[in-house]
């Protein structure tokens, strides 16, 4: 059976980090390229980056260039994306994806923001 199982994200300030895991079983991991997508609320799913079976060739969409980093270890059967200098825009669910046979993994939500912040009342 194949499974492509993800792990790592999570929520995070604009400018942090944030790596995403993606292990592959039941098929020749080593042999396909491999591909991370997002898809933001209310917005199609965009390629982020994607690498070939051997790990030499990488690609980013334009708003991951510089910023994030697509690597594999093929012993391991993971990929990785780690994302840096994480903006807002970056929120999404992201999922790893074998595109010949369209293998998917089943997501995970990475949420970049300042968060609610805390009211501090000083009283007079």
């Amino acid at each position: 059976q194949v499974q492509l199982v993800e792990s790592g994200g999570g929520l995070v300030q604009p400018g942090g980090s944030l790596r995403l895991s993606c292990v592959g079983s039941g098929f020749i991991f080593s042999a396909y390229e491999m591909r991370w997508y997002r898809q933001a609320p209310g917005k199609e799913r965009e390629l982020v980056a994607h690498i070939d079976s051997t790990g030499f060739r990488k690609n980013y969409a334009d708003s991951a260039k510089g910023r994030f980093i697509i690597s594999r270890d093929n012993s391991k059967r993971t990929v990785i994306l780690q994302m840096n200098s994480l903006k807002i825009e970056d929120t999404g669910v992201y999922c790893c994806n074998e595109p010949l046979r369209n293998y998917w993994s089943q997501g995970t939500q990475v949420t970049v923001s300042w968060g609610q912040g805390t009211q501090v009342t000083v009283p007079s």
